[in-house]
């Protein structure tokens, strides 16, 4: 398993994608400057700090809403193979929100909250960039 990053749940994505671009001098990844995803980069490491719209996530998980009293970030998990992974964590009691799915066109995921219910992504990603 890899930590593949930190994704912060924001509404005014613009204004968030110039912050951590302009302001903190993180490198995007495709230049989504709309959104609704971007992931950024420090100069080193493999992890990294990624926005995503909340609007979005409200969609996929029918809980968030647009309003920022609820969840504002998640922790996500890389695994090769979601579907075995899935079915380790339930058989030790972790409960998933849905089931695997596709949220990218490259990429599966899976939802689930630890006991304090923070979110937890897991992907699986499908076609790796070139």
């Amino acid at each position: 398993m890899e930590l593949a990053q930190v994704r912060l749940l924001v509404s005014d994505f613009p204004a968030c994608y110039r912050f951590y671009a302009e302001v903190l001098g993180l490198k995007p990844q495709s230049g989504a400057t709309g959104g609704p995803y971007e992931k950024f980069s420090p100069v080193t490491g493999s992890a990294g700090i990624a926005l995503q719209d909340r609007a979005m996530m409200a969609r996929m998980l029918g809980e968030l809403g647009d309003s920022v009293s609820g969840h504002r970030s998640l922790v996500v998990l890389r695994v090769d193979d979601l579907d075995a992974y899935c079915a380790q964590i339930t058989s030790r009691g972790a409960t998933l929100l849905h089931e695997p799915a596709p949220m990218t066109d490259r990429m599966r995921a899976a939802h689930l909250k630890d006991p304090e219910g923070n979110l937890v992504e897991l992907q699986e990603w499908l076609l790796l960039r070139g």
